[in-house]
């Protein structure tokens, strides 16, 4: 793991002395490299989501951007966020590696938050905040609005640095070779989510307290210092890392199998001819603990990529000389089990749609409802993400500490829900958060109304049960969905199963703006009273949006259970670590499409507790990230 090259040499009495001093004994990575790691990652967190969970509110009161464009803006900063993680991962891995990937995504993330600081400390950098009623508010100019998009940009940027590099390069500073290494691995994540969650915490509440009733320059100011304080930390402990080198990305093998098989379109035929496919054995750093995958039937026409048509394909020590046109069978194999796994993916996109709605529509929602909590006291519109968070985290608490042991004690085994099962409550769940939605929706136009007032008199308290549904669609469905995607690949794919992941909230967030754009025209063509637009929520109709949106979680609960299920085990059977054994034939179509060949070398290992932890803590990251 460690960044060393390795060489074995017999002794040799005519050998010269050695003119440089040994390799000093203490070995780099371990516990002194992680206390950097984590004092890093503290205060990165702690900026990044002190912005991220206020930001429609700071995009509406300081911009005055509302309706569609402004969900647009938020939706399509989130998505691009989601797509430069995948960027960031292959950087790692082809070119840059984690430790520089990292240091280029925090200092990007910094000179994002020093601009956004800059647009609300510098009111010429805004529009005027001098409205006519709640309606009538001029709109910021194009200079200003770039400037804007220049700072959510380079956050951006940032974020693919961060997110698909953090954790897995903490995990890096552990041999996890060895048992000892292993329980330290263990361990880390636990303190990783320790201190990701008091992060969380004070962003959610002190600094988006400061920047809604204090001043948004300061409360900007304190998430800039906090990046400052989170590159400092992880210079400091720059001698102290283990440093893998990047090996290759797998994405680059992947389109060299697209490649090779369509250029040998042709070359199946000759199999009968005595072709034979390229499959040599595994070599290269950590050889040994990779599983090969076996040659399968699925997706046969990818087959093609491996077939050596001609001898003079290899070089003397054969290998291929063009890689764009020979692929080995493993690397076939990586891209089956890519594809065997996205009948789910897209039910995840469906699923995170979603769930987006309270990120958007929710903080709206608030923002014009009874936020008076005593005389003196309102309560921040950013603090409703908390609520999600807390049920998450309930749920969570619940689950391993009460359900688990107790099906341990009556039935003797530690049984855990299925990954079809909670995926499917989380479908059932996010149906009703936008059915309560709708109905809370229509309550409070229906009261502001009746009032004539821009604020409804009703308390925001009635927004709670479908902000606490959203958090158990992500504690059901979101985790179950990204453990999924790290148990059905192999070991040599997981920054791929943390990359799809991304690219599906990505996916997500841009279908739900298509969706919001093509509703706003329909109905503003057909409609007395159109579903979306405007400022003012109490003009439009968002509970019938709601409960389309609803009809699309219907459909998607349809075909999840009808078809991508079907991939799913929809059994439980269970190993010493609570490991779910999956589904060897999950559909007969004439060609195979047994998942469990990709995860076989999963399946051999008692890593359960741990991935789970993983995929806590990954779907953490994507619920904050899109608040």
């Amino acid at each position: 793991m460690e960044n060393v090259n390795h060489s074995s040499s017999s002794a040799d009495d005519q050998d010269p002395p050695i003119l440089h001093p040994p390799p000093a004994t203490r070995k780099a990575g371990g516990w002194k490299a992680i206390k950097y790691i984590l004092g890093n990652e503290s205060f990165e967190k702690l900026a990044s989501m002190s912005l991220i969970a206020n930001i429609t509110v700071y995009l509406s009161k300081n911009y005055n951007l509302s309706g569609i464009f402004l969900v647009n803006v938020i939706n399509i900063w989130n998505g691009s966020s989601n797509v430069a993680s995948l960027a960031g991962a292959f950087v790692s891995d082809a070119y840059l590696g984690k430790f520089r990937t990292l240091l280029f995504g925090s200092v990007s993330s910094l000179l994002g938050m020093e601009t956004m600081t800059l647009t609300a400390g510098v009111d010429q950098l805004r529009p005027s905040r001098t409205c006519v009623g709640h309606t009538n508010c001029p709109q910021p100019k194009t200079w200003q609005l770039s400037i804007l998009f220049s700072g959510l940009g380079l956050l951006s940027i940032g974020a693919g640095g961060i997110r698909p590099c953090n954790i897995a390069f903490g995990a890096d500073q552990f041999d996890t070779k060895t048992e000892k290494g292993r329980i330290q691995l263990e361990s880390f994540f636990n303190w990783w989510y320790f201190t990701f969650t008091v992060a969380l915490v004070i962003a959610l509440t002190a600094v988006v307290y400061v920047q809604t009733n204090v001043s948004w320059t300061l409360g900007f100011a304190i998430p800039t210092a906090c990046f400052v304080f989170s590159i400092t930390i992880f210079l400091l402990g720059r001698h102290t890392y283990v440093q893998v080198k990047p090996e290759g990305s797998v994405f680059t093998n992947m389109l060299k199998v697209i490649n090779a098989a369509c250029r040998k379109h042709g070359a199946r035929d000759q199999l009968s001819s005595g072709k034979s496919y390229f499959d040599p054995d595994m070599t290269g750093y950590d050889a040994d603990q990779m599983t090969k995958l076996p040659h399968t039937n699925r997706f046969r026409f990818l087959d093609k990529a491996a077939i050596i048509v001609d001898p003079n394909e290899l070089n003397i020590h054969g290998m291929p000389k063009n890689g764009w046109r020979l692929c080995s069978i493993q690397q076939v194999e990586q891209l089956k089990c890519l594809l065997a796994v996205m009948p789910v993916w897209v039910s995840g996109v469906g699923t995170f749609i979603v769930m987006d709605q309270q990120n958007t529509f929710g903080v709206l929602q608030t923002l014009q409802m009874n936020r008076s909590i005593g005389t003196h006291f309102k309560f921040p519109p950013g603090w409703m993400n908390i609520i999600s968070m807390l049920a998450l985290s309930a749920w969570i608490y619940i689950y391993e500490r009460i359900y688990i042991p107790q099906m341990r004690r009556i039935t003797g085994e530690a049984k855990r829900l299925t990954t079809k099962q909670r995926i499917n409550i989380g479908i059932v769940m996010s149906i009703l958060c936008m059915l309560v939605s709708g109905i809370v929706e229509e309550h409070r136009r229906n009261s502001a109304l009746k009032h004539g007032s821009y604020v409804s008199p009703v308390t925001f308290a009635l927004l709670l049960p479908q902000f606490c549904l959203s958090g158990l669609t992500e504690a059901f469905s979101a985790i179950a969905i990204m453990e999924f995607f790290t148990m059905q690949l192999p070991d040599s794919m997981r920054t791929v199963a943390g990359a799809i992941f991304f690219l599906c909230l990505s996916v997500s967030s841009y279908l739900g703006a298509l969706v919001v754009n093509i509703i706003h025209k329909v109905t503003k063509e057909t409609s007395k009273v159109p579903w979306l637009g405007g400022h003012d929520l109490n003009n439009i109709r968002l509970d019938y949006y709601y409960y389309f949106i609803a009809v699309m979680g219907a459909l998607n609960f349809v075909y999840f259970n009808f078809f991508a299920s079907q991939y799913v085990s929809s059994r439980n059977d269970l190993g010493s670590e609570g490991r779910e054994v999956l589904l060897e034939n999950p559909v007969a179509r004439g060609h195979s499409t047994d998942l469990s060949e990709c995860n076989s070398n999963v399946m051999d290992k008692e890593k359960g507790t741990l991935e789970m932890n993983i995929d806590t803590v990954s779907v953490h990251q994507h619920s904050t990230m899109n608040e």
